[in-house]
């Protein structure tokens, strides 16, 4: 699925048709927005076709793996890779979503392979308030990028509450199960970091002014948003620490465990002792019997 909007003076046209497209992106005025919620092979042939993108941009972008998060300037327009999350039906745990970004001059085409509801939310309001595009294509680009970090802290901090909860359960009563759960966050968190690290660097490069495609009013913006990135990171490190402290916990719940079950052993075994061994004694097949008499 292919949607566009073009926004002139604050005011958005949506639906437009390929034709339209090419006609607004020729214009080179106002703000073109083209999202492809969906990247199939109508899609694929709009980025080859129309925008004429270099094919090894494409290419990531078809890609179904999920490319680490990175610029490359092709001097006409920029090629972002940015990451975010997204929660599948079942699995309470966040997956990392990929979303392809081109910056042009007058123009900025988002695809992804997933449902990416920040970005959907984005679209419907600049569809009804071209203002919140903002006013050309690099804050655009920056009103994705913050939505799509933005969707981080909410996930990190009930993560965060998660794992807490996960810990008291662990004292109160260690369970393998909660084990496993301990376990399932702190691989989800370190996935998240290995996303957080080079996303953090991608858009540290965006706020320097290294591009003539961001203005220097949107510098600013950019920096912003690395600012909740760092945040983020901060509290994957916490998370990351957190869950060490859970296994430390789990492991030393269940050492004591053991050990008061080795006490009550003890107990029983030095009160049966004596007698096994006089039973052992006496159990004997003697000729004589001692003390018999």
């Amino acid at each position: 699925m292919i949607r566009a909007l073009y926004v002139t003076d604050g005011q958005s046209q949506a639906g437009l048709s390929r034709q339209e497209i090419a006609d607004a992106l020729a214009v080179r005025k106002g703000l073109l927005w083209v999202d492809i919620p969906d990247l199939d092979d109508d899609g694929i042939d709009l980025l080859r076709h129309l925008f004429r993108f270099h094919e090894l941009a494409i290419e990531d972008c078809a890609n179904q793996r999920i490319e680490s998060p990175k610029v490359d300037d092709y001097g006409d327009y920029l090629f972002i890779v940015a990451h975010s999350i997204a929660y599948t039906e079942g699995n309470p745990l966040p997956d990392i979503t990929e979303c392809d970004i081109f910056l042009g001059r007058h123009y900025v085409v988002t695809t992804r392979r997933r449902e990416l509801s920040p970005v959907d939310a984005l679209f419907e309001r600049a569809t009804h308030n071209g203002h919140a595009c903002g006013p050309g294509a690099d804050f655009l680009t920056h009103n994705v990028l913050d939505v799509m970090v933005d969707q981080l802290l909410p996930a990190v901090e009930a993560m965060d509450e998660r794992l807490d909860g996960l810990e008291e359960r662990i004292l109160d009563r260690p369970e393998r199960d909660e084990l496993l759960n301990v376990l399932e966050l702190k691989r989800a968190t370190q996935r998240l970091r290995r996303s957080i690290l080079p996303q953090r660097d991608l858009v540290n490069r965006l706020s320097r002014g290294e591009f003539d495609l961001i203005s220097r009013e949107a510098l600013i913006f950019y920096r912003d948003v690395y600012d909740h990135i760092v945040r983020v990171e901060e509290m994957l490190d916490g998370l990351r620490e957190l869950a060490d402290s859970a296994l430390s916990s789990y492991l030393s719940a269940v050492n004591n465990r053991m050990n008061e079950i080795m006490k009550a052993m003890f107990v029983v075994a030095v009160i049966f002792l004596p007698l096994t061994l006089i039973a052992s004694i006496y159990g004997m097949n003697f000729n004589f019997m001692p003390e018999l008499q």
